[in-house]
């Protein structure tokens, strides 16, 4: 089996890296081309141009790049076309990885196709299922409430988990272990903070999670912030916390300290301020309270406000079907926001018992003591593929030649 696989985010090229790991071992003799990170070169994909060049969020962020991102999504195309694979994987970045499927398919309508992570039609945006049909046949879900929406567009789904129940979690050992290395007192605060992981978002986030530490730590002088982030953003972070208030921040570099220093971390920590994102899904794993701050720059904000059909934005409430967890979102995103709801998650015992049932809930719901997500997406790849024929096609316009 030749399979043609594409992830555009550091998430989707792990999860394509389980799922890759899997398939090797169900279809022994498959063969992978396509697109992705390291953790899918460590499972023997050479990608044909770096992901980083697709890990662009929000359309104020995209437009600079729009013409680069045309010309890779028509070089993608005509690769597949070139491959002539048994199917098509996309994971995730639907505006890349539709776009790709609707050129290459429109060249090619016998083309099989499953899409990783259903976009979140359940939000905003909910014409882009049909729209999705036309060109992906199968998708494989991360969230128990989203198969219904898929198939209600004609495709089918399976619901095969979210890679955060696989996850390992800190041992009680491994956080006390934690403290110790970094000569934090057993009953001194350690609260995380997490502004994201775009340059964008932890430009205008960081400034504001500093205003409202400086009023929350002005209590707490004990207290200690961790600050975990990606290789790539660590150098323009430490210049933007440089400021903040009590000791120097510890942060964690995901390029010197490694995952079993993060989770070590979220295992030592009493509670967190974090960018909305799957971090909460992270942060829930770990048992961790937390409260939830995001911004758009202005023109993404204007249109979220418009497009965004819910209540909250925090993955916990939404799967647990709570609003357990405190959010400080938009126009709320301000220090005085974050502060006061900062204070409560710290300091409310009702409240923070509410957060731990609701994340109990949470991952239970997404597949905890259940198969990996890696191994349940394989089965269901396979399942489908040698299922039957794949759903009828509506054919988009052929633009390779554009």
């Amino acid at each position: 089996m030749r399979v043609f696989v594409i992830a555009g985010e550091p998430s989707g090229d792990a999860l394509g890296a389980a799922l890759m790991a899997a398939l090797k071992t169900l279809e022994p003799g498959v063969m992978f081309s396509g697109i992705g990170g390291a953790a899918m070169a460590g499972q023997g994909l050479a990608s044909r141009f770096p992901m980083s060049e697709l890990s662009v969020m929000g359309l104020a962020e995209i437009l600079p790049k729009y013409l680069h991102l045309k010309r890779r999504i028509r070089e993608t195309a005509r690769a597949i076309l070139h491959a002539a694979p048994d199917l098509v994987v996309t994971i995730d970045s639907p505006d890349f990885c539709l776009r790709v499927l609707a050129q290459a398919r429109a060249a090619n309508p016998a083309l099989r196709t499953v899409h990783y992570v259903a976009p979140t039609v359940w939000a905003w945006r909910p014409g882009r299922a049909a729209r999705m049909a036309r060109v992906v046949d199968h998708v494989l879900a991360l969230f128990p409430f989203e198969p219904p929406y898929m198939r209600a567009a004609g495709m089918s789904c399976d619901f095969v988990g979210h890679p955060v129940v696989a996850e390992p979690v800190a041992t009680p050992r491994q956080a006390r272990a934690f403290r110790t290395a970094h000569a934090i007192p057993a009953r001194a605060p350690v609260l995380l903070v997490l502004p994201g992981s775009r340059g964008g978002e932890i430009e205008r986030l960081a400034p504001r999670f500093g205003a409202a530490l400086a009023r929350v730590l002005a209590q707490r002088r004990d207290a200690r912030l961790v600050v975990p982030t990606v290789a790539a953003q660590a150098g323009r972070l430490r210049a933007l916390i440089a400021d903040w208030p009590g000791a120097p921040p510890i942060v964690l570099d995901a390029a010197t300290t490694g995952p079993a220093d993060k989770r070590a971390a979220f295992g030592a920590a009493n509670a967190a301020l974090a960018a909305s994102g799957t971090v909460s899904l992270e942060l829930a794993a770990a048992r961790v309270p937390m409260l939830i701050a995001y911004d758009f720059n202005p023109l993404t904000r204007f249109l979220v406000r418009r497009l965004v059909r819910l209540d909250s934005a925090t993955l916990v409430n939404l799967v647990s079907g709570t609003r357990a967890v405190p959010e400080c979102l938009l126009s709320d995103c301000t220090p005085d926001c974050i502060a006061g709801k900062l204070d409560r998650v710290l300091d409310d015992e009702g409240a923070r018992a509410a957060q731990f049932a609701a994340m109990d809930l949470t991952m239970d719901r997404l597949g905890r003591g259940m198969d990996p997500p890696g191994l349940r997406a394989a089965r269901s790849i396979l399942g489908w593929y040698r299922g039957g024929p794949a759903q009828p096609l509506h054919l988009a316009e052929n633009t390779l030649g554009g």
